[in-house]
């Protein structure tokens, strides 16, 4: 089995897959705090949960954007699963030329998500990431990563209006039953649902009119179901996207 890890600076997201077949995820809050007893304590829990035992784990790969975590990641793999891990970063073959300025300026996330859909694909494509951030990336059709856009994300920006307008409630990100709110929080979800859809949309129709290709538009992360049933620019969706790039990752780099 491997065990594959996506954190994210809200979430962090595990897999677990049998060759391709990814048979169990779990996706949980990301505490900066969290030692690595607590991450070696809480990966048993699951695992017994979902009747698996860590020895069965063969392989281990991390992708994360919160370098404080890493170390506690690290350290959990080799103490409580007695594996090595493989970290997405410098020296890790991608088979993807990556044509930012400076390529380390890239996060990983973004890289995984991109070699993971052009595997899939194997075309042009603009891949859309609902995340704490919300990218929305462009792969060419020889498959090299270009570049793309980066915004806040949706939690973000909710977060922001309770925070920083004093009478304004958090709210859940839903579907309102319309744009034109009749109280404060049907208003606050129109804006922010048909904001986004009207901000990843813009993007996705400004980027296309810049490329010399028809890209195949790929929506991931933990809202993108709801972003795509609004958004017509958007044509598939993978809610799994990242944690297959991170098996394709292992094996393009795992010794035989």
């Amino acid at each position: 089995m491997l065990l594959v890890i996506d954190v994210g600076n809200t979430n962090t997201v595990l897999g677990i897959f049998k060759g391709e077949r990814l048979i169990h995820d779990w996706r949980l809050q990301t505490d900066h705090r969290r030692t690595a007893d607590e991450w070696g304590i809480l990966i048993r829990h699951v695992f017994d949960a979902a009747d698996l035992l860590v020895r069965q784990v063969e392989g281990i790969m991390i992708s994360c954007v919160v370098p404080p975590l890493l170390r506690s990641l690290l350290a959990m793999s080799e103490r409580y699963l007695g594996r090595r891990p493989m970290v997405v970063g410098p020296g890790i073959k991608t088979a993807m030329p990556i044509h930012y300025e400076n390529p380390r300026e890239v996060g990983a996330d973004r890289i995984v998500n991109a070699v993971a859909a052009y595997t899939r694909w194997e075309r042009g494509l603009i891949i859309c990431d609902f995340g704490t951030a919300t990218t929305v990336d462009v792969v060419t059709p020889k498959g090299g990563y270009l570049g793309g856009a980066i915004a806040p994300g949706i939690s973000i920006s909710a977060e922001a209006l309770f925070q920083r307008a004093s009478k304004l409630p958090r709210v859940e990100f839903l579907r309102p039953a319309r744009v034109v709110g009749r109280n404060t929080v049907e208003s606050m979800q129109s804006g922010l649902l048909f904001g986004y859809v009207g901000l990843v949309t813009e993007l996705i129709t400004r980027m296309k009119a810049e490329l010399d290709f028809e890209p195949l538009v790929i929506a991931t992360g933990g809202l993108a179901r709801v972003i795509a049933a609004e958004a017509e620019a958007i044509d598939e969706v993978d809610l799994n996207l990242t944690l297959d790039g991170l098996r394709i990752l292992w094996e393009r780099n795992r010794t035989p």
